[in-house]
């Protein structure tokens, strides 16, 4: 009994600033938008018809998927070597290694945000060299590219460290055996040491995806107003344009949308995984 009143905290957190506003905003998205009130409480389905019928929402659910997609695959990519490189690193450089992957997220988004924007805006370090040789200026800042060198940069220690925590499961000594037994360094890893650190790379892909996707404040400060995604959108419909039912009826659209694609996904990472251990 001792044991249950330990997480009664955590469950009253999550009663009070989880469950609570999902099922507020569920009640809000059924309710009418009149003329100089934020909602009436009057049930209607037309916030949820607005959102489905119309293509300027699909376009931008479409992107925010789009840019989560591309940022995960981006993680992926730059971070599997990075933790390979950690996981097989000495004892003694090893924590060395992992304290200067995990430093960055020591500092808040925000600040590491202003950091892109002077370092890649218009009278940035990268410009400033670019003008100094001549080369022309380059919009780094302010387009999708801003904002998914900075989704990339924040979210990669996610990544990394769902990876390096699955690879120091490994022994070396698989790899050297699958070597010895004639197979190349390039075989003996996609035949082994892959199919081994499958759970961690899905880990990392699911975690990185998942915050890539909520992102606000990376989009919306390294984005500027040439990119919009739904979190921007969906304050931009609660606070700018006062409009709470549409607001939150597009937000439970993109929160049903996301659970689907996670569902989808972990089917799929369920069946990756059976494959691999035959």
């Amino acid at each position: 009994m001792r044991r249950h009143w330990l997480i009664l905290p955590v469950l009253l957190f999550l009663v009070v600033f989880l469950i609570i506003p999902y099922v507020n905003m569920v009640r809000m998205s059924f309710l009418v938008k009149p003329q100089g009130v934020p909602y009436i409480n009057v049930f209607t389905l037309g916030n949820y018809a607005k959102v489905l019928s119309d293509g300027f929402y699909w376009a931008i659910l479409r992107n925010t998927f789009w840019y989560a997609i591309l940022t995960t695959a981006i993680t992926l990519v730059m971070g599997y070597p990075l933790a390979y490189a950690i996981a097989r690193a000495p004892n003694r450089r090893r924590p060395l290694l992992l304290m200067l992957l995990i430093a960055p997220l020591l500092v808040g988004v925000v600040v590491r945000s202003y950091g892109w924007l002077i370092l890649l805006g218009r009278v940035g370090l990268v410009n400033e060299m670019l003008r100094y040789f001549r080369r022309g200026e380059v919009a780094l800042m302010y387009n999708e590219l801003g904002m998914i060198i900075g989704l990339v940069h924040v979210f990669m220690p996610f990544m990394a460290l769902s990876i390096a925590g699955a690879l120091q499961t490994i022994s070396p000594d698989v790899e050297r055996a699958a070597r010895s037994l004639g197979a190349s360094p390039w075989k003996a890893f996609w035949r082994v040491t892959w199919p081994l650190s499958l759970p961690g790379v899905f880990a990392g892909m699911l975690l990185v995806f998942v915050l890539s996707v909520s992102s606000y404040v990376i989009p919306i400060l390294l984005g500027g107003n040439n990119v919009l995604v739904i979190p921007m959108l969906v304050v931009q419909l609660l606070l700018d344009a006062y409009n709470w039912p549409v607001g939150s009826a597009l937000a439970m659209v993109f929160f049903g949308l996301t659970a689907l694609l996670l569902w989808v996904y972990v089917k799929i990472m369920n069946r990756s995984l059976r494959w691999s251990v035959r």
